[in-house]
């Protein structure tokens, strides 16, 4: 019961994300390099903060270090520099397409156990948020930013698998994100603008929330529950996020709650449930 409460939560916190970046973006309060930036380095203050009050300091080896840092860069500005062309639906699906890929192929390298009920429940959850999230009209895809959102499921994938391997998920979390920062910081300077800067004082004040709380906090809790669940559990479990974000929609951006919703919602869970409970032993 507490691995699945601390996984709720997380999941929670990632749909966060997606809500605060939304209310910050869609609003015109701040540009989505800024964003991303202020995202990262308040991240990084929190939990270095954390782990001086916690811990007594900062570690910032550890096992899957280079390829934690190296892929939370990938998927931040992947996910960033992707959706100034992609739609935000089209976006979401390429993501975690390619994160139940990436997982799921990590996981067959581990040999991790992979019944035939996981894949159906990946299969029906993946088809419920297809039918969810799927542009409607003529939408056109841009080839580029299309792989940028494809790199960054790459991104997310190899993170969540690099941190399998953290002992101290606190700890891990903020070397991460302490070594990522000034990378991710000259990265976001250099990237091409294609849009004007802009700061506003809202706009920074939910990039800080959404970097020190929902990813800061987030990712370490994140962190701290993935040693306990296999890697294409874990990807399935994902899944969610789009449906919980959706509803965090609803509730703070007055976004309207249909039918189609609540079919592919329940659609996307049953085959979470599908996949990641188990069944009773026979006696």
């Amino acid at each position: 019961m507490r691995l699945f409460l601390m996984s709720a939560l997380t999941m929670i916190a990632f749909a966060a994300n997606s809500v605060l970046n939304r209310l910050a973006l869609a609003g015109g309060s701040i540009d989505a390099v800024s964003f991303g930036v202020i995202r990262l380095l308040s991240g990084a203050a929190v939990l270095a903060l954390l782990c001086v009050l916690l811990r007594g300091g900062v570690r910032l080896g550890g096992a899957g270090r280079v390829a934690g840092v190296a892929s939370l860069l990938i998927y931040l500005y992947g996910f960033s520099t992707a959706y100034r062309a992609l739609d935000a639906g089209l976006g979401a699906l390429i993501l975690f397409g390619v994160v139940q890929i990436t997982m799921f192929t990590g996981g067959l390298i581990k040999s991790e156990p992979m019944p035939a009920r996981r894949w159906f429940g990946a299969v029906l959850a993946f088809a419920g948020l297809a039918w969810l999230l799927w542009p409607g009209g003529d939408t056109s895809v841009s080839l580029v930013h299309g792989l940028l959102m494809a790199l960054a499921g790459v991104g997310w994938g190899v993170y969540s698998l690099a941190g399998r391997l953290s002992r101290d998920a606190l700890q891990g979390t903020a070397a991460n994100f302490i070594l990522a920062a000034p990378m991710g910081a000259l990265v976001g300077y250099l990237l091409p603008s294609v849009e004007p800067t802009i700061l506003t004082s809202q706009g920074i004040l939910l990039a800080i929330i959404c970097g020190a709380v929902t990813s800061g906090m987030g990712y370490a809790l994140w962190y701290s529950v993935l040693p306990s669940l296999a890697s294409s559990v874990a990807a399935v479990a994902q899944l969610t996020v789009p449906v919980i974000a959706t509803v965090g929609g609803v509730l703070f951006l007055d976004e309207a709650l249909t039918l189609q919703f609540s079919l592919a919602s329940a659609l996307v869970l049953g085959g979470v449930a599908i996949s990641v409970v188990k069944r009773p032993k026979r006696q």
